[in-house]
Order: C-alpha cells, then structure tokens, then sequence
C-alpha cells in the first residue's frame, strides 16, 4: 500500500454523492430495485464522483458506493438465505432505535423524528447464507475502472479503493432466524461476504472493511455492559472479521471505523482506548478511525501510548461530516501533523470521519474534501520543510 514518503497524501472513508440530486440511487417507493433500470444514473453518478474527487485533489479515491442500491443494506438481494419480511421476535440492538444515548436524550430524538422506519419488514436471514452478488460487483468494479481509465489510463487497478461491510456491521441489519449461535451467524456472514472482498482485491483495489459496529455497539446495548464484557463482544467480531479475510493480504486492505454518522450529541461513545488493540488485531495495513468531530479529535493522544505496528498506516480523520462547517486548511494541517508527530509522518495519510455521502450537503461535502487537500499540502511543507 503506497506511504506518504515525500508528502501527506489524502483519501476519504468512501461513501460520496456525487450531487444531491444524484448518487442517492433507490427505485421508487415500493418497487424492487433493478439494477439494469438504474444503471444509468449509476454510471453518471461514479463519473461525477471520479471527476470531483480529482477536481478537489484527492490521492486515494474510491467510487463512492454508487452502485450500492440500498446504502447500508445493499448486501441483501447479492446473498442467498435472505428475505424480506415482518420478522419473528427480537431483532439487532441497532435496529430497535433503543440506545443509551437516545435515552438519556429523549426529548431531542422526539424533536426531529426521524430514526423511524413505517415498514415493519426488515432484512431477515433465513437460511444458510451465500453469496450470489458476482455480477453486482463485478458491475461496480468494471464502472469504477472504466471510468478511472477516461481520467487516467494509469488510475485503473492501482491505489485506489472499494468498500464493503464488515460481518459485524452487517450484523446490524439482519435479523437472525436461522443460525443456533452469534457465533455461527457472524461465521456465516463471514464466509458469505468472503466473495465480494476477494473480487475487490483480486480486481487490483484497495479493500476498506467499514465498521463501525466495532465501537458503537456498546451504546446500543442497554443498559451499558462493562468494558470487560463489551471487549469479549467486540473481540467474536474481530475472530469473524479476519475469518473473512483469510488468503487475502493484509497490504491489500483497510478497515474503518467510526461511531455512526448520526448528527446527534455522541456521549455514550466508547472510548478510543478500549477498542484500539482489538482494532490493530484486523488483518489489514491501514486503518481509518474518526479524528475530527468534536467527541474524538482528543483521541490523538491515545497513540502516546499505544504503539502503530511496524508497517502499518494510520489514516485519521481531519474534516468531519458531523458539521456544516467547512475546516480551515490551517486546521486540517494542525490535525494531520499532530498525529504525524506521533506515529511518523509516513505512516500517516488524512481521510474523513465517515463518508461525506448523505451526512452533509455534498456542496459541502466536496468543499470539506478541498480543504482536507489544500491542508495536507500545508502539513507536507511543514514536515518535510520544504
């Protein structure tokens, strides 16, 4: 995976609009989604969000999960042992909108009502999952390279990157009907999405694993465990996760985590600290973690004492998608070179709290991955003094 040798190069956490008029592709209301009837807004919306990407000076771009009709939940029609209907009892902590935050925050949920989904059908797993999505990525990996070829003929195949969601996260959006145990069912997702993260890097991309079930689960489950017992939760899902990962190698990956992108007062995150060892357990070279908004940007400390392994890279975010306000160069530069300062400038490349897509604006959005260019520029003739 490249470095910043001789400058701070810059990427994102990948989910992008390409306008707000275009990119959010969705059938229309009640009709099930095909994928031929959308591909040509799909094919628009990577071109615009290629273009833009380049426009604003990003290094390490990706095709801004376009082609992922459903957003979080464009895993269901590529995996056989899935229906969508009304399910049978207890559903996923996330799902039930039931959180320690939203609590003790009551009165300001109720004030914006939104989190409320009128249908009562959800994704439901029932039956041995696999993966039936070969030409659903295929797709969204020959529209991504087709269109890196028309920028660059040299872009298609190189460091560039495509996400996918990690078992744990698709945890989130499942009902279990089938599977006897947590375990199996994250097993079984595992192997299931195994396909799809071959077919990534066997493309020549960069995977980036999103995740940000790994530390935001302890809010969602009420009331809140102990950190002892959260860590033996969240460590099944590292086990699964690398599960999914075997024979694909580790320069070839990035996994990224947040703690949800939700505009709302964040106080029962978990803290950096007591994930970060379970976080450097993935089997991947790069890891992408939020560094930006309000709640976290402290957490560059918490590397003063955990150690970056030997040739790993830490990608933080230094803009963030939970504000309209758009970050000074001048202050993404004093982010980045903070934590170049920590963990050695070349194994730093900037990147984004969350994806821009659907958090702001994407006026916004593309003006914030500017700014996150123009003060990379700015801590590279700080660092290498030049």
């Amino acid at each position: 995976m490249q470095r910043s040798n001789d400058r701070i190069l810059t990427t994102h956490a990948g989910r992008l609009l390409a306008s707000n008029n275009l990119g959010q592709i969705a059938p229309a209301a009640g009709a099930p989604a095909n994928r031929e009837d959308l591909l040509p807004a799909i094919k628009e919306g990577i071109h615009e969000v290629v273009q833009k990407q380049m426009a604003a000076g990003i290094d390490v771009i990706s095709d801004g999960e376009v082609g992922k009709i459903g957003g979080v939940t464009y895993f269901g029609p590529r995996m056989n042992g899935i229906e969508r209907k009304i399910p049978s009892g207890d559903g996923p902590t996330m799902m039930s909108q039931r959180t320690n935050e939203r609590i003790e925050f009551a009165e300001f949920y109720a004030s914006l009502g939104t989190f409320r989904n009128p249908s009562p059908e959800r994704l439901v797993c029932v039956g041995p999952l696999s993966f039936k999505g070969e030409s659903e990525i295929q797709s969204d990996i020959q529209l991504f390279k087709d269109e890196l070829i028309k920028v660059d003929s040299t872009a298609a195949g190189g460091e560039q990157f495509m996400c996918a969601l990690a078992p744990g996260w698709i945890e989130h959006g499942l009902w279990n009907e089938y599977y006897k145990s947590d375990e199996e069912f994250l097993f079984g997702i595992a192997e299931a999405m195994q396909p799809e993260y071959r077919a990534i890097v066997d493309a020549g991309f960069i995977l980036q694993l999103d995740d940000p079930g790994l530390p935001d689960t302890y809010d969602m489950i009420v009331p809140s465990p102990s950190i002892e017992d959260y860590r033996k939760f969240a460590e099944l899902r590292v086990e699964a996760q690398n599960h999914a990962l075997e024979g694909i190698p580790e320069d070839r990956v990035r996994y990224h985590i947040c703690w949800g992108s939700w505009h709302g007062p964040h106080t029962h995150d978990l803290p950096l600290k007591y994930v970060v060892d379970l976080m450097l357990k993935i089997r991947a070279q790069a890891y992408s973690v939020e560094a930006a908004n309000p709640r976290h940007e402290h957490e560059w400390k918490v590397w003063r004492d955990v150690k970056l392994p030997d040739g790993k890279i830490l990608i933080p975010g230094v803009v963030s998608h939970a504000t309209n306000v758009v970050e000074h160069p001048e202050v993404v530069a004093d982010r980045i070179i903070r934590y170049a300062e920590v963990v050695g400038k070349q194994n730093v490349i900037a990147g984004t709290d969350c994806g821009m897509g659907a958090r702001v604006h994407m006026q916004i959005g593309w003006a914030k991955l500017k700014a996150l260019s123009e003060g990379a520029e700015l801590a590279s003739k700080q660092l290498w003094h030049s």
